[in-house]
């Protein structure tokens, strides 16, 4: 069995090739520091754009900042990290000459970086290139196309709902119009004054033939009474004027039976007309109503015009870095010197085990020859 760790051995040991440990965390250092002069430089720059709340919502609302809300404005971080608008950059900023023969897309993973600040309403746009005024012009770019682009889509999106309300305030008027020529018509064709008159006038006339035919009726009740207590050509005379009046009291009955059918038509004719006057009254309170609410849309449709979705604003265009991000030079030393430090130490951790098995083995390779 091996024996088991010895501290003060092991530092021991490590102490006896500490020169070994110092050396290699100098070779490290060196290296790392030749390696961070020849790297080429590059520089960061950074611009930063806040998305402000909808002009129109409540105030309360937009400060409570949801993981929701927060998560759905990460749809914002495409506009900045399109493809279609760094090929414009790069051809804007003729990044192929600065970076040499790359495609779009390797130059758009190690130039372009957008990402949303945690619980925040700021995109970051960071631009890294060897040049430091190309980098804070291209983020600057980006930050500005952005947001042109948001409000472009916002504008498309209100034209779009400016341009159906136009269309419905359109079909509104026409339906207007359109009940306007039919209650124009129905004033012309369908009159109701006359109608209303000519029933007056006829209940009026049947007045008067009702009373007519009630003094016709006392009359030949009269002659008949009086007939009774008559006798010879008195009789006679009597006779004939009550034919005469049952004449009378026939053709005075058809006239109120006559009367009586035409009116009842003109009732029939004046309910029809005013029914339909009624329902053409409706349709246009109900034209003029839908019109009105519709121009009311129109209105506030064009008041709320780019005030509708989140709006790109820039806080901070970036500033020209005067300190190259790449390469870290006290990042670079410090990782040469761990690594310096523990390759070695590691290196002699196992040289130090494979001894100690080694003198291991050897004992026990003795042992069976002091007990002979």
């Amino acid at each position: 069995m091996p024996d088991s760790f010895d501290s003060f051995r092991y530092i021991s040991y490590m102490r006896s090739r500490c020169r070994w440990i110092g050396a290699s965390c100098g070779i490290a250092v060196v290296l790392a520091v030749a390696v961070s002069f020849l790297v080429t430089r590059e520089y960061t720059a950074t611009s930063r754009i806040v998305i402000e709340p909808p002009a129109g919502s409540d105030l309360r609302a937009a400060m409570a900042v949801s993981p929701v809300y927060l998560e759905s404005l990460k749809t914002y971080e495409e506009f900045a990290s399109s493809d279609s608008l760094f090929q414009k950059a790069v051809e804007r900023f003729s990044l192929h000459k600065l970076l040499g023969a790359r495609s779009v897309e390797s130059m758009k993973r190690s130039v372009l970086k957008v990402s949303l600040l945690r619980n925040t309403r700021i995109l970051e746009i960071s631009a890294t290139l060897p040049d430091p005024r190309v980098a804070q012009a291209l983020a600057a770019f980006l930050a500005e196309s952005s947001v042109t682009l948001n409000r472009s889509t916002v504008n498309e999106g209100d034209q779009d709902l400016v341009r159906g309300i136009e269309q419905q305030e359109t079909d509104a008027r026409a339906r207007l119009q359109e009940v306007d020529a039919a209650w124009a018509k129905v004033l012309a064709d369908e009159p109701v004054n006359q109608l209303q008159a000519a029933l007056e006038s006829g209940a009026e006339l049947r007045a008067s033939t009702q009373q007519q035919t009630s003094n016709v009726e006392l009359e030949i009740a009269d002659v008949t009474q009086r007939a009774k207590n008559a006798s010879g050509t008195e009789l006679e005379q009597m006779r004939k004027e009550e034919a005469n009046a049952r004449a009378r009291l026939e053709e005075m009955r058809k006239q109120l039976a006559a009367l009586e059918r035409q009116s009842a038509e003109r009732e029939r004719t004046l309910a029809t007309r005013l029914a339909h006057r009624d329902k053409l009254d409706v349709d246009r309170k109900s034209a003029q109503a839908a019109i009105t609410a519709v121009q009311n849309r129109l209105r506030e449709a064009r008041g709320d015009a780019g005030y509708r979705g989140e709006r790109l604003r820039i806080i901070d265009p970036g500033i020209v870095p005067e300190r190259p991000s790449s390469p870290n030079i006290p990042l670079n030393l410090a990782a040469a010197l761990l690594m310096g430090l523990a390759l070695p130490i590691l290196y002699f951790t196992i040289e130090m085990n494979y001894r100690e098995r080694e003198v291991v083995s050897r004992r026990r390779s003795y042992a069976p020859a002091r007990d002979d």
